[in-house]
């Protein structure tokens, strides 16, 4: 008898659920730090990995598993590595598979932090990173060198939205013999799936959509059981591992993914059609509007444009850019001001002096980032609202 095929929204709800001998419907939460064994062969197995079980909750916890296993269902990935936070999921991932004089090729438009953590720390230790552009295949092909061992992308970038050609990064990767690592961050599996479209790795920070209201930090690292199990290794050493309260609150979040990625896309759109008509504004980045210039390859890998819209406030006259920028935030009143996103409540954020505050001016202006941009990640207030709170751009 041929087993069912699930649809991803009901694995969201159900895959990787484990059930104990009380019955619960709802995941159980294992709030203890270490597991007891029938014998002293037992623990021995255990701990030598002839055996599987539970040992320590640095790296085996009954409710993190099911986190992990209900995760790598949805993404289509062999094995889930949770972590403590999503950086923490890029360190665990990087130090994992390179080594000190190895060559990581990314792109300039990441995550701030991503930045500092690849030129100021993992650089000291004898990493080599190369930046590039996104959306230039050719820029990649050419910063490839013998010692090239992974590329790095986010797609839909932090904040521009850019989006990069997922495939064609892999294929140009896989013949350097080098790993596509997509941070899938922005759009989670519910909207994009990288690793059907080639890629090797997804890193994810569970704090954002995956969690959608806020709570806990988290993060993950998916992919072949092969290449998971040095990021294993690691973790397991070096313990920057989830909590099982996180992994609990992370489970119940997946349950709605579906429902609430779709919501927060229906509600960016409409406020990403709107912000294009004000005035007070120069220019929107959305990958769901067809003025993006990655339009076409976004619908192409992505099944909407996701929550995240970015725009240029226009300056009224005698202000400069971040004037502009910052009396617009300044004037919201339901908006929460906070450089965090995946949120049910919408928040806005200045990504000059928040997100980005610690790249030189110089790198954020490679990166496209502007005095003037800001980021909205729009949550699931009614639009009419969130369009109300930005009203001071109807005005140029």
């Amino acid at each position: 008898m041929t087993k069912h095929l699930y649809h991803p929204e009901t694995l969201s709800v159900r895959a990787g659920s484990e059930m104990t001998e009380f019955g619960e419907n709802s995941e159980a939460l294992f709030l203890n730090s270490s597991f007891r064994f029938n014998s002293a062969s037992q623990a021995a197995a255990r701990f030598g990995g002839s055996e599987p079980g539970n040992i320590y909750s640095r790296f085996t916890n009954p409710t993190v598993t099911m986190f992990q296993n209900k995760l790598a269902a949805l993404e289509g990935a062999e094995q889930c590595v949770a972590t403590s936070t999503g950086m923490s999921a890029i360190l665990a991932c990087v130090m994992a598979l390179c080594s000190a004089g190895d060559h990581i090729v990314a792109s300039r438009s990441i995550f701030g932090t991503s930045v500092q953590l690849f030129s100021n720390i993992l650089a000291r230790w004898g990493l080599h990173v190369t930046f590039v552009s996104l959306t230039n295949p050719a820029e990649w092909q050419s910063a490839v060198t013998a010692k090239t061992k992974l590329f790095f992308v986010e797609t839909p970038s932090n904040p521009l939205t850019e989006v990069c050609d997922i495939r064609v990064l892999a294929d140009i990767a896989h013949q350097a013999g080098a790993y596509l690592v997509v941070d899938n961050c922005f759009c989670t599996p519910a909207i994009q799936r990288p690793l059907a479209l080639g890629a090797d790795i997804i890193i994810h920070s569970a704090t954002k959509y995956i969690d959608g209201q806020g709570r806990c930090l988290g993060g993950a690292v998916l992919g072949s059981k092969a290449l998971m199990e040095p990021v294993y290794g690691f973790l397991r050493t070096a313990g920057v591992t989830m909590s099982a309260f996180n992994a609990w609150v992370f489970l119940k979040g997946l349950e709605t993914l579906y429902i609430r990625m779709d919501a927060h896309a229906r509600n960016a759109l409409a406020l990403a059609t709107w912000l294009e008509l004000q005035p007070g504004v120069s220019r929107v980045y959305y990958p769901g509007l067809v003025s993006h210039p990655q339009h076409a390859l976004a619908m192409q890998q992505q099944t909407n444009g996701g929550g995240i819209v970015s725009f240029e406030v226009k300056p009224k006259t005698g202000q400069t850019q971040q004037e502009a920028a910052w009396a617009l935030i300044d004037a919201t009143q339901l908006i929460s001001i906070t450089a965090n996103l995946g949120d049910a409540k919408s928040t806005i954020t200045h990504p000059a002096t928040t997100t980005h505050s610690r790249v030189t001016a110089e790198a954020r202006a490679a990166a496209g980032i502007s005095d003037g941009l800001v980021r909205v990640a729009v949550g699931l207030e009614h639009i009419a609202d969130l369009k109300a709170d930005l009203s001071s751009l109807t005005v140029g």
